[in-house]
């Protein structure tokens, strides 16, 4: 799927349910997420003026969700470039492989969490730029 262009990225609203006591988002495989979940992380602690991802994935699909805080979400297909701000935890940032993708700007307490459709695979990654826009290209 490296064919993947920047229409393909969108903003998945959550599913929320708001009481007196609180809210609470619940997230199924295939129904609220695009994808079957392998694997969730999350990233916090991010420094001040600090960035993460700046990479590409080839067959792992991602929602990145901000669990807390406020940060902002670079897309590049290789030809056109977009900029979210995820600051909600009922949304979250679908990103299809093939999409280099860049988290920074976090507020402090930022976490961003990170639904993935594969488990960890360092070949799966594209962490060279260059890199990315020649198998863009092919």
């Amino acid at each position: 799927m490296k064919q993947a262009k920047i229409v393909d990225c969108e903003l998945i609203h959550l599913p929320k349910v708001t009481a007196h006591a609180g809210s609470i988002t619940s997230l199924n495989n295939s129904m609220d997420v695009l994808f079957d979940v392998k694997r969730v992380f999350y990233i916090y602690d991010i420094p001040s003026g600090e960035s993460r991802g700046a990479h590409a994935h080839r067959i792992c699909h991602q929602l990145l969700i901000a669990t807390s805080g406020s940060f902002k979400v670079s897309v590049f297909d290789g030809a056109e470039f977009f900029e979210f701000i995820l600051d909600r935890p009922d949304i979250g940032l679908y990103i299809p492989p093939g999409i280099w993708a860049s988290e920074f700007d976090f507020s402090g307490g930022g976490i961003c969490l990170v639904l993935a459709s594969h488990e960890y695979d360092e070949g799966d990654y594209i962490r060279d730029y260059k890199n990315f826009l020649a198998w863009k290209s092919r």
